[in-house]
Order: C-alpha cells, then structure tokens, then sequence
C-alpha cells in the first residue's frame, strides 16, 4: 500500500502540469475579440513621477468630433476647465491658417503622485493626438480614461470658440 500514494501522487502531478499547459495554449477565435488596439500607460520606472519608457497605441475615444468641413479662426482659445474626480483639466489651442497648431495643457491633475504620473504620460500623448486629429475627437489613454475626456471636452470648448 506505501507504493500506490507516490503513483498517486506522480499522476496528479503529471495530470495538472497537462492541464495547465493546455490551458496556457488556449487561444480564442479572432472573430471573438474585439479590434481596437488600446493607448495602455507603462508602469513606472522610478517611482510614481519617474521617466517613461514605451510607446502607446492608439484606441478609439467616444468623443464626438467638430464637422470636418469647419475651419478655425487663428488666435489662441482657452478650452473650460473640465473638473474631474481627479483635478482640473484645462487646455488652450492654438490655431494658425485654420489648423491647430498646438495645444497647450494649462491645467492637468497633479496633486497625488499617481495623478502627477498619469498626466506627465498622458498629457504629451494627448497633445500629439489632438494635432494629427484636427480635433477633440481623440483616442483615449487606457489607466487615463478621466483625463483623456476631460482633455477632450477642454478642447472641444476652445474649438467653439474657434470657430
């Protein structure tokens, strides 16, 4: 009887590391998943406001964009302070021959470490959207949600007063 709890003992051993692998292997249909690639903020490198490493892919933002045939008026546009749970976002764009040309954070939430560093990674990327889109209707960063929409809407009010 001592010899039959190592055998016992071997297949459940042998029968979980099976299993698990299996379970590892799986994939799921293509058809099953959506398509949309998401803007995800890399962890920290050296502490909550350390430097960032990584790229960020874009996702699709539910920000509703202006009519594509409308044209800006130049100056500069102060957007409305969009509060959030997470502090104030502000944006100011700046229009030139009827394009944006920048669009300058004047407020983004700064006073906990986490807020500081999801803006310090947010921010440029949001910046950057805004000028190859024309437009508040921007992707979202994944871990930013608040600040992406509320980013947004601070652009979209300083683009109706552009136009």
């Amino acid at each position: 009887m001592g010899y039959v709890v190592p055998v016992r003992a071997t297949v459940a051993v042998i029968a979980t590391v099976i299993s698990l692998a299996l379970l590892l292997s799986f994939k799921t249909p293509d058809i099953s998943r959506p398509r949309t690639q998401q803007a995800v903020l890399p962890a920290p490198s050296s502490g909550p406001t350390g430097p960032v490493a990584g790229p960020l892919a874009p996702s699709p933002s539910a920000v509703p964009a202006p009519s594509p045939t409308g044209r800006y008026r130049d100056g500069q546009y102060t957007g409305q302070d969009i509060q959030t749970d997470f502090g104030d976002n502000q944006v100011k764009v700046v229009i030139v021959g009827g394009r944006i040309t920048d669009a300058i954070a004047v407020q983004l939430p700064f006073d906990r470490p986490r807020s500081a560093y999801i803006s310090q990674v947010a921010g440029p990327w949001l910046h950057d959207e805004v000028l190859k889109a024309q437009s508040a209707q921007i992707d979202v960063v994944s871990g930013a949600t608040y600040t992406s929409e509320a980013y947004a809407q601070s652009v979209q009010s300083a683009l109706d007063q552009a136009r």
